[in-house]
């Protein structure tokens, strides 16, 4: 295990930000802008999640669409100009028994009066050759935030629970046709839920399919290599774009018995705010969220942090 004496020790912090995506440069930016010392680690995905995000249109302020990585850039050059210490750094443990709380970093240690949790969720992927090469090209893990983009194309939904049938019944505000895909001959999703998705004529259901591969012609997706789970029949579907559905995994597995998490391993947070079950931690964003996942939510969270972070050093500094 790694020890305090094998790194350099960075002096108490006043606000310390775990994660750079919207949630963690926001939460850096009010906590800086109230006057307090902030250093934000980013993570070993600098920007998180919207860093494979090829085109945004729903964020406000952007008249056309911008890349996911330039509006992470955009948001830690404004941090940078506050005066947010940012470190590009690991956390790999941390120690939230007393005050001022420990985290422990590939390249340092550090103490913090406070400490804002904004490491943020991803999504489950398949494991395929394709899935990986298309990327931001046809495949997508969002239909709220890529769906726009497949206008009167054919594309297709990879699962079978709530995630699935919503993102399908979704992407039929924009898709020519939709084709969900499910490794078995009945849905994981809730009655009421499957009856919505059945009742839609843009949707069709292939049962008892494994995802072999998602094709492409080097650019962009045109189809799926399926193979039948009964028969082990291979076949192939035409689709324009792959949206896969099959669940997201919070990054949480150094907070697990620091702080209160669900089920599922979100953090659990104060419903009104952004406080967690030790005082002096917050969180934000999608580490928190696992319902809406959008970047203007986890800003609006992270926001929050950044305000209750400054209130809590107001009354306990």
């Amino acid at each position: 295990m790694v020890t305090s004496m094998c790194f350099r020790r960075i002096d108490v912090i006043d606000v310390l930000v775990i994660g750079s995506g919207p949630a963690g440069y926001t939460a850096a930016i009010y906590a800086a802008r109230a006057g307090r010392k902030v250093t934000l680690l980013t993570g070993s995905q600098q920007g998180g999640q919207l860093i494979i995000t090829s085109f945004i249109e729903n964020y406000p302020g952007f008249s056309e669409p911008v890349s996911g990585p330039e509006l992470m850039e955009k948001m830690r050059e404004q941090a940078e100009k506050i005066g947010v210490n940012i470190v590009y750094d690991v956390i790999n443990r941390v120690d939230f028994s007393q005050r001022p709380f420990k985290c422990f970093g590939d390249s340092a240690n550090y103490e913090s009066k406070t400490v804002i949790i904004c490491t943020g969720a991803s999504a489950k992927w398949l494991g395929l050759k394709g899935e990986t090469k298309y990327i931001g090209c046809g495949v997508s893990a969002c239909a709220t935030c890529d769906g726009f983009f497949f206008r009167n194309k054919d594309v297709a939904v990879i699962g079978g629970g709530n995630t699935a049938v919503e993102e399908a019944i979704y992407l039929t505000n924009f898709a020519r046709s939709v084709t969900l895909i499910h490794r078995r001959d009945t849905l994981r999703a809730e009655k009421v839920m499957q009856q919505r998705l059945f009742a839609n004529e843009k949707i069709k259901v292939v049962w008892d399919a494994k995802v072999l591969d998602i094709l492409g012609d080097g650019s962009k997706v045109t189809g799926l290599a399926l193979q039948n789970t009964k028969t082990s029949e291979n076949f192939e579907l035409s689709v324009d774009g792959v949206f896969v559905a099959i669940g997201h995994q919070p990054a949480t597995a150094i907070f697990v018995g620091q702080v209160a998490t669900d089920d599922n391993g979100y953090i659990i947070k104060n419903q009104t705010n952004s406080k967690t079950s030790v005082e002096g931690v917050f969180a934000a964003g999608d580490v928190c969220n696992p319902t809406y996942r959008q970047a203007i939510v986890s800003a609006g969270q992270g926001c929050i942090a950044g305000i209750d972070a400054d209130k809590f050093l107001s009354i306990n500094n």
